[in-house]
């Protein structure tokens, strides 16, 4: 848009006298109006016109033409052609004509406006860039400026008259050169490369500014004494409308004459600045007698006393000491220097001084005396040389408190004041603790008290900020804990991150500048021994961890190497003796441990047996001495069988007369004992007790890996029974009442009001098992019900159901298929070498028969099954022998395909082989979900089997009929 307060005169050629009075664009402030090109070309001629606006059709011609004959007289002057309507092909001959806008007047007069408002924006830049183009060439062409224009690669592309004279050359000979490889640097050291550095950094955006002396010869020649000038040379970037740069502007004033001057002046500053750096010492003239004929005004930074309180005083015995040098030597060298002497100021502070002292004549004046006060440079060195050995005393410091103590003993001599005391951090409560406190503290102070490491404490403040604080008065604090103390100055300084320092007076203002600095070093001298402290702390903990760390390593890796042959000797054992035996065995090899036994409990004489042992010869002379009943329930091995939870003794000795057993196994050298029960499935095979010649042997580690040992060898004792039950022939039948309501075949009986029969056949599959349950006094659908209602059933269908038509006694009856989840009794009992054989349920009770074969020790196998009950009773136990129709039927078992087996099971419990059938076998089928043709293959291929079993194996005569059980 147009810019307010610059005002232009816009002609408008070829419109109506309305269109043209509807262009109102900005700033325009005199519209005038020709029909023709020739009138608009004379209009532009009288150089009044700012704008031109045409149409495109004009009587004498084209708005095209009367473009080109106005730009012939003035080529800036923009033109805005707008045709009554748009047209592509006008619009690209007016753009090639390089037409300022282009805007039909159909678009309206708004946009015919902001047209003629962007083509006098675009005259205005225009005559502004010239504008500035004259005043560059004025400031470019300053006679007493060399200027130059270069390229941002640093080439020449303009140089000003002055430059160009004196190197003598043409701009046709520079321009394209190297700026900084030019005559003009000739004689400047490093000229070349101080102007090359220069012109890169200009060319990367920074205005540089360098300045370079030139040696110059005079007229005489080379033989001429050589003359110098400088240089003040400045490179600033020239950016474009985008802000990238487009060249650099070079521009280098002689400004040897200022040089010259600031040199001088540097000189004379330097001067002053010597003299009065000397005057920060007092210089005192005397006559022979003594009186003062001179005093420096600022003797007040010494003594306190004014000039003329000095001249007051008389002599200047009355101000130094008496005597202060010997006089004959003063006139045999005519100065003395450094005459250490003792002053006291007018506020009775003793000063140390240096006293300077020399002959002179100076306005009757004899005697000129030079003094510097060195109090605090001597208290510093006397205090460094404290502060030294307390830093030796420190190398020796091994805890935290013997540096608190040490510090606050030597504050007094470090840093001149009375009153010093010590907290540390307590890291575990996250609290500052006082540690150390020197009597003086004692006395103004009292006892300081455990502070909270927070802002609402200057200690504590002091300790979170890590920032030292210095006060005064320090009854001023807004956060003073005790308001009572009789401190006065104090000064809080951390530690790092192990407490704070604080110091203090009571006096008001007792900390100066060396003070401060003092009591900074003595903290961190203390920090530096902390942290010294610290790291040793750390080293030596982290040692122990490092070795403990080994230890448990080593007795890892031992236990480790311990399973590995255990476990090689359980795959190699037959008998459960051979695995017990290994056991013991590897465990008190090359003396790990002292003894190891294995013992089973015995319910009749409701005591443990040993059944394996192994280890010191003094181990079977214990096991004869202790008391070994399951009612003592004091001897690991006891507690672990009767609690069946791993026993730990960590110490024998502990409660040594307490329990009989701990005598017998301190008097063997048996210090810890480890006893782990030897279970498998929620069933017990007895324990495993081990005992070490030391005490806490058994650590987390080793507990664990004992305890799943203990469960290792319960598995391979289970698997070991459960292999020679298969292979043994000889057995022995339990049977037992169970009066368990959470047995799944008494819950059913008892809710279906029906009588259960399960003959001991399960089909295992990988979420469960599958049995067929014949049920007896009830519906089938009954038993159904009830067992949708179990958790422990996860499926049940009908297989067959029994109206009382067949002239059955029963009033129902059937059988069903249960779908049982995981664990199931049959399966339980399988693991540990017990078979179930059969179960019948009443609603009254139920009846569970199991075979125990003569492998597995019959005590255990019955227990494996009271295990499984919360209440059993035991009603019958008798011996009994493999029967041919055992062997029949594990055979054929062997040879069946678990469908087959499904098919001729529902099929059987269905009753397809009644007479007449209870099912056909399509009905069978159905419920099989299969077709009536592959239900009778698979009834006749189990058919075949049967009879080849029958008769090719076993061998028995076809008129022969199997033994049965």
């Amino acid at each position: 848009m147009g810019t307010a307060g610059i005002h232009s005169t816009l002609l408008v050629v070829g419109f109506e006298t309305e269109v043209a009075a509807t262009v109102t664009a900005d700033g325009v402030d005199d519209v005038r109006e020709v029909s023709t090109a020739n009138e608009a070309v004379e209009m532009v001629d009288s150089g009044s016109i700012d704008c031109v606006l045409t149409a495109a059709t004009l009587p004498d011609g084209t708005g095209l033409d009367l473009l080109e004959a106005a730009r012939e007289r003035d080529t800036a002057l923009p033109v805005v052609l707008a045709p009554a309507d748009g047209d592509e092909a006008l619009a690209s001959e007016a753009i090639a004509a390089d037409v300022t806008e282009y805007v039909p007047r159909e678009e309206g007069p708004d946009a015919l406006a902001a047209a003629v408002d962007r083509a006098l924006d675009r005259r205005r830049d225009r005559r502004a860039r010239r504008a500035r183009a004259r005043q560059f060439e004025g400031v470019f062409e300053d006679p007493e400026t060399y200027s130059w224009v270069l390229e941002p690669d640093g080439r020449v592309r303009r140089a000003n008259e002055v430059a160009l004279a004196t190197i003598d050359a043409t701009e046709g000979d520079v321009r394209g050169e190297r700026f900084w490889a030019l005559p003009w640097w000739n004689g400047a050291e490093d000229g070349r490369a101080v102007i090359r550095n220069a012109v890169e950094r200009a060319a990367n955006g920074t205005v540089t500014h360098r300045e370079l002396t030139q040696a110059e010869s005079t007229a005489d020649g080379v033989s001429a004494q050589a003359e110098s000038r400088t240089l003040e040379v400045t490179i600033r970037p020239v950016r474009n409308e985008s802000g990238a740069i487009v060249s650099l502007l070079a521009q280098a004033t002689d400004v040897t004459e200022r040089v010259q001057l600031e040199t001088e002046l540097r000189e004379s500053e330097e001067l002053h600045r010597v003299t009065l750096n000397n005057m920060t010492d007092t210089v005192l003239i005397t006559n022979d007698e003594g009186e003062f004929t001179y005093v420096c005004p600022n003797v007040h930074f010494i003594f306190g006393y004014t000039d003329e309180e000095i001249h007051e005083m008389g002599t200047i015995d009355d101000l130094l000491e008496p005597d202060l040098f010997d006089r004959d030597r003063l006139g045999e060298e005519g100065v003395l220097t450094n005459v250490e002497c003792t002053a006291t100021d007018k506020a009775g502070r003793e000063h140390t001084l240096l006293v300077n002292v020399r002959e002179v004549s100076i306005q009757g004046g004899t005697l000129l005396y030079s003094c510097r006060d060195i109090t605090k440079r001597k208290r510093r060195e006397e205090a460094l040389t404290a502060l030294h050995g307390t830093a030796r005393e420190l190398l020796y410091a091994e805890t935290d408190r013997e540096i608190a103590d040490r510090i606050v003993a030597d504050a007094t001599d470090v840093l001149d004041l009375e009153a010093s005391a010590a907290f540390l951090f307590d890291t575990d409560e996250n609290l500052l603790r006082p540690a150390a406190t020197s009597p003086a503290m004692e006395r103004l102070h009292g006892p300081f008290s455990t502070r909270r490491a927070n802002g609402d404490t200057i200690s504590g403040q002091v300790f979170v900020e890590g920032e030292r604080q210095f006060f005064a008065d320090v009854h001023e604090s807004p956060t003073l804990s005790d308001p009572t103390t009789d401190v006065r100055s104090a000064g809080f300084v951390p530690l790092g991150d192990h407490g704070v320092f604080v110091a203090g007076s009571a006096e008001v203002d007792a900390f100066d500048e060396v003070t401060r600095e003092l009591a900074d070093l003595l903290a961190a001298t203390a920090e530096a021994a902390l942290d010294r402290v610290e790291r040793e702390r750390t080293l030596r903990e982290r040692d122990r961890e490092l070795k403990r760390q080994n230890r448990k390593l080593s007795r890892l890796d031992g236990m480790n190497e311990v399973i590995r042959e255990i476990d090689q000797a359980l795959v190699g054992a037959e008998t459960r003796a051979e695995i017990e035996e290994a056991v013991c065995e590897r465990l008190t090899a090359a003396e790990r441990f002292s003894f190891a036994w294995i013992g089973t409990a015995d319910p009749a004489d409701e005591r443990l047996e040993s059944t394996a042992h192994s280890g010191s010869e003094r181990g079977r002379d214990y096991l004869d001495g202790v008391r070994l009943g399951l009612a003592d329930g004091t001897e690991p091995a006891v507690r672990t069988a009767t609690e069946r939870e791993v026993t730990v003794v960590s110490n024998v000795v502990d409660r040594l007369h307490d329990e009989p057993w701990r005598e017998a196994a301190l008097v063997r050298d048996y210090q810890s004992v480890t006893s782990v029960p030897l279970a498998y499935d929620e069933f017990t095979y007895g324990v495993l007790t081990v005992y070490a010649d030391r005490p806490d042997a058994f650590d987390e580690t080793t507990r664990a890996v004992l305890a799943e040992l203990g469960e290792t060898i319960a598995a391979a004792i289970a698997a070991v029974e459960r292999k020679r039950a298969l292979v043994t022939d000889s057995r022995t039948r339990f049977e037992f009442d169970v009066h368990d309501d959470g047995f799944i075949f008494a819950r059913l009986a008892r809710e279906a009001d029906a009588r259960l029969s399960f003959d001991g056949g399960v089909r295992q599959h990988e979420g469960g098992a599958s049995v067929f349950v014949t049920v007896d006094g009830a519906s089938p659908e009954a038993v159904a019900t009830a067992a949708a209602g179990l958790v422990a059933v996860e499926d049940v269908q009908v297989i067959s159901a029994d109206d009382g038509d067949n002239g059955s006694d029963t009033r129902d009856g059937g059988a069903v298929l249960l779908e049982l989840s995981r664990p199931f009794l049959a399966l339980r009992l399988a693991d540990h070498g017990v078979v179930l054989r059969s179960v019948e349920a009443t609603p009254e009770r139920a009846r569970v028969v199991v075979d125990v074969p003569s492998t597995v020790d019959e005590r255990g196998g019955a227990a494996v099954v009271s295990n499984a009950f919360s209440e059993i009773e035991l009603r019958s136990k008798r011996t009994v022998d493999r029967t041919t129709a055992r062997d029949l039927r594990s055979t054929l078992l062997d040879r069946l395909t678990d469908r087959q087996l499904e098919v001729v099971q529902l099929a059987y419990y269905g009753g397809y082989f009644e007479s007449p059938r209870a099912k056909t076998g399509e009905d069978v089928a159905e419920t099989l979900d299969i077709s009536p043709a592959a239900f009778y293959r698979h009834a006749r291929t189990v058919q075949r089997k049967l009879f080849e079993v029958l008769f090719e194996d076993v061998g028995l005569p076809a008129n022969t009929a199997p033994a049965v059980e």
